[in-house]
């Protein structure tokens, strides 16, 4: 498997790797994410995946715990 890492994609690459996580079925239209924005600073370069999904985690976790 090739690396997902910024450093060894181009930004051509990232957008690939995003566009292939949405399902075929789009069933995705009740859920409020965005892959697209989720990931926009990683497709930009800016952030790996793994720190872009620990943020992520850790808001719904912080969300989760006060309701």
């Amino acid at each position: 498997m090739k690396s997902t890492l910024i450093k060894d994609t181009t930004k051509e690459e990232r957008i690939a790797l995003i566009r292939e996580w949405i399902p075929v079925e789009d069933g995705l239209e009740d859920c409020e994410i965005d892959l697209f924005e989720m990931y926009r600073d990683y497709i930009d370069g800016k952030k790996e995946i793994a720190q872009i999904n620990e943020e992520f985690r850790a808001d719904y976790v912080e969300e989760d715990e006060l309701k």
